[in-house]
């Protein structure tokens, strides 16, 4: 692994590498060529990253693609990068949770990454999702505990507008089921879901944790788009999440099929924000609006 300069190896006995910039560790340099956990280097990955968890599902996701390599695979960060339509995208895999989904767009804004588009599996919380729907997240119930390292708890984790829309789009074009709404992250798979733990272990308030996010018309768990979005925000990034439901927690319905739909949807939905982002260009405005389409603020 090349040091923050890019032209030396890493001195393992030393653990951290060389120093960079400022005296801090070269991996610390957020100037540095290749990062430290992901492997990557500027120029190795697309404005575009698809995050997925799995790094098994970054196979699932390059299959609809045109063409792609796998750059850098290293611990639970996989990342491919290629075309799809013509269009420049990537994808990295971030493992399981808030911490090294963080990590993963820490890095990724490092090499040049400017839209990331969360792409997973979720249990939903309301009757009307069924088993293989998708969830696509208007913004985020921040119950994890990562993005609270970053910004007071009151900061929303919100997607992007555009994102948004791509992603209903791509539904839309691909002709499958979704649903639009919040998600509620969190850190833990059993406890902070409302699951019982071991032996029937129960946390305090899991009782009555699905009933009073419903309450609050919360779609769907999941254990990552809070963190993405909140970073991301802070970031002057894009960022939105798919997810497609595994099982619903109300009606009791359990299915792992349907994964390779948020996967299509979210590659679509990189071209739809490359059509989106050349009818900006073209009409001469900031980002795209909706009044593009309308034919107003041209």
């Amino acid at each position: 692994m090349s040091d923050g300069d890019g032209d030396g190896q890493r001195d393992e006995s030393e653990g951290r590498g060389q120093e960079g910039a400022g005296d801090r560790p070269a991996s610390e340099d957020p100037n540095a060529g290749e990062q430290y956990h992901l492997e990557v280097s500027p120029g190795d990955v697309a404005g575009s990253v698809l995050l997925p968890g799995d790094p098994g599902r970054v196979e699932t996701i390059t299959a609809a693609w045109d063409d792609h390599d796998v750059v850098a695979d290293h611990r639970e960060y996989r990342t491919a990068t290629g075309t799809y339509d013509g269009v420049p995208v990537s994808v990295t895999s971030t493992g399981i949770g808030s911490p090294s989904a963080a990590i993963a767009v820490e890095e990724l804004a490092r090499v040049g990454a400017d839209t990331l588009l969360r792409v997973g599996s979720c249990g939903a919380i309301r009757e009307e999702a069924s088993v293989g729907d998708l969830v696509i997240t208007t913004g985020a119930v921040r119950q994890e505990g990562t993005s609270k390292e970053y910004v007071r708890e009151d900061y929303p984790a919100s997607a992007d507008h555009a994102v948004v829309g791509a992603l209903v789009t791509a539904a839309e074009r691909l002709d499958y089921d979704y649903h639009l709404g919040v998600t509620a992250s969190t850190d833990s798979f059993y406890a902070g879901q409302g699951r019982p733990g071991f032996e029937g272990f129960e946390a305090a308030g899991s009782d009555d944790l699905v009933a009073d996010l419903r309450e609050a018309n919360v779609w769907n768990f999941e254990m990552e788009a809070a963190s993405i979005l909140t970073l991301a925000n802070l970031y002057g990034l894009r960022a939105g999440a798919v997810c497609t439901v595994y099982a619903n927690r109300v009606t009791g319905e359990f299915r792992t099929e349907g994964e390779r739909r948020a996967a299509e949807v979210a590659t679509e939905a990189v071209s739809v924000l490359a059509e989106m982002d050349a009818a900006a260009d073209r009409a001469g405005a900031r980002r795209w609006h909706p009044g593009l389409e309308l034919g107003l603020g041209e």
